[in-house]
């Protein structure tokens, strides 16, 4: 069942959450530590983030560096794989255009295909760390509506070379991201939601936003959307705040404000445990609000907060 049939089959606010793939070099223990952890809430899917590589230096000595290309968390395709066979539970794999050509993403599509995976999240991804503007692969592509439009034609059964496929599957169906606050590259909002009515017009069935903290943004956010015609579920991203040092890491990362009243509250704390409380409390609050105005779902980003997403998993579903 499709991510947009599983989320309108139920009449509560569903629920669902995103996960890293481990680090290269590591077990996915930790990945089904974080699931065993929330699966008592009913997921409806859970997503895994997919990472580009990365430029790393290697000193050869005597002033000589090699620069090589490392992805540190590969494996989306097959952690998607196993926690499907594992759980059973719908699996929602990040396809990106950063870091990948047109014919890596191909590829992507029919290993998904083979293992029966055809929900994805459709991403531009994140520019690279070494680069200062976001530079699409040789042969690959600067925004998420290119490629919607691949996997568009990959489920008419073309190729990106044109040529047509012998056996079609289940066509592959898909959400985008949306950023209440806007996306940080944006001029301004109208701009990205002008962009995220293309995303929708061709063939995005849900969009799921960037984390946030005000819930008033989202609202405002959503009654803008609706107003240019754009008729989707957007599911809201939420991940509770846990760490003193978040204040400022994560406006930085993420480009989103915390709001005063939050602030004030985590300041007064004298150990990251109590924060993590502050963090729960407010996160509570803010789903509770969510739900009493009819959001569809609400989508965690569980990373390093799947016991916080408990707490407040436990006091709303």
């Amino acid at each position: 069942m499709r991510v947009i049939d599983l989320i309108n089959s139920t009449d509560q606010t569903a629920f669902s959450f995103e996960i890293l793939p481990p680090l290269k070099g590591t077990g996915i223990e930790k990945v089904y530590q974080d699931i065993d952890t929330l699966r008592e809430f009913d997921p409806k899917y859970i997503n895994i983030t997919t990472h580009r590589s990365e430029y790393v230096y290697k000193d050869l000595g005597n002033g000589i560096f090699q620069r090589n290309r490392l992805r540190r968390r590969p494996g989306t395709v097959a952690v998607a794989a196993a926690i499907q066979n594992k759980y059973g539970i719908t699996v929602v794999p990040h396809i990106l255009c950063s870091g990948f050509t047109r014919e890596e993403t191909e590829y992507v599509l029919l290993d998904l295909q083979f293992l029966g995976i055809t929900d994805l999240l459709v991403l531009r991804g994140d520019k690279a760390k070494h680069e200062s503007v976001f530079t699409p692969e040789p042969n690959g592509y600067s925004h998420a509506i290119e490629l919607e439009e691949q996997i568009n034609n990959f489920n008419k059964g073309i190729f990106v070379d044109g040529s047509e496929m012998k056996i079609t599957n289940t066509p592959f169906s898909y959400g985008v991201a949306c950023y209440p606050e806007k996306h940080e590259e944006a001029p301004n909002l109208s701009t990205d939601i002008y962009w995220l009515k293309q995303k929708v017009e061709a063939g995005a069935e849900y969009a799921v936003t960037q984390l946030f903290y005000d819930n008033r943004k989202y609202f405002d956010f959503v009654e803008r959307v609706r107003k240019e015609g754009i008729t989707i579920p957007i599911i809201p991203g939420i991940k509770p705040l846990k760490r003193l040092s978040q204040l400022s890491r994560i406006p930085k990362t993420f480009k989103v404000d915390i709001p005063e009243e939050l602030t004030k509250e985590v300041l007064k704390c004298k150990d990251d445990q109590a924060v993590q409380q502050v963090g729960i409390e407010w996160c509570i609050q803010q789903c509770k609000e969510l739900i009493a105005h009819g959001v569809p779902s609400i989508h965690f980003y569980s990373v390093s907060a799947a016991d916080s997403i408990k707490e407040v998993a436990k006091q709303i579903y």
